[in-house]
């Protein structure tokens, strides 16, 4: 790794149809070996159909599930004295919603069901109501660094 400064950080250019810089990176994520515009129908698709079971709240509820799922502590590995501690550490804003978008669509690809932008939209719907896998994995998190609080000084 490079000893000198740090490249600055890419802004990414927000999306065609929302304007959003969000869906942009959510869309990125989501993409499988540059095919961009599968991702993008994909990712569509997925709001397309919350949009059909509630009108107007398909991108809501997308940032919704991004918010429930997004971890505010994490643990992090350090090693002192020969004993390696579980330190729990407050998450940076960018790695929080990375994390819980690379959550959101490892546990969508998880889930049954026939088509991928069905199990996005069934994975949206769980996150903003505060349910399924990617919330339960954002809980279990904070379970082990409230576990871990007293290793906190090791920071």
């Amino acid at each position: 790794m490079s000893r000198r400064n740090k490249p600055p950080k890419r802004e990414v250019l927000p999306d065609p149809k929302y304007d959003s810089q969000t869906v942009t990176k959510f869309v990125n994520y989501l993409m499988e070996r540059g095919k961009k515009g599968v991702a993008e129908k994909l990712f569509y698709d997925a709001i397309d159909i919350l949009e059909n079971k509630a009108p107007g709240k398909g991108l809501e509820s997308f940032q919704k599930a991004l918010d429930n799922v997004a971890p505010v502590l994490e643990v992090k590995s350090k090693r002192i004295g020969g004993a390696t501690y579980q330190v729990p550490v407050e998450v940076r804003h960018n790695r929080r919603y990375a994390l819980a978008m690379r959550w959101l669509i490892g546990y969508a690809k998880s889930r049954s069901g026939s088509n991928m932008a069905e199990k996005l939209a069934g994975e949206f719907t769980a996150a903003a109501k505060g349910e399924g896998n990617a919330v339960k994995k954002r809980d279990d998190t904070h379970r082990m660094a409230e576990a871990n609080k007293a290793f906190a000084h090791f920071r």
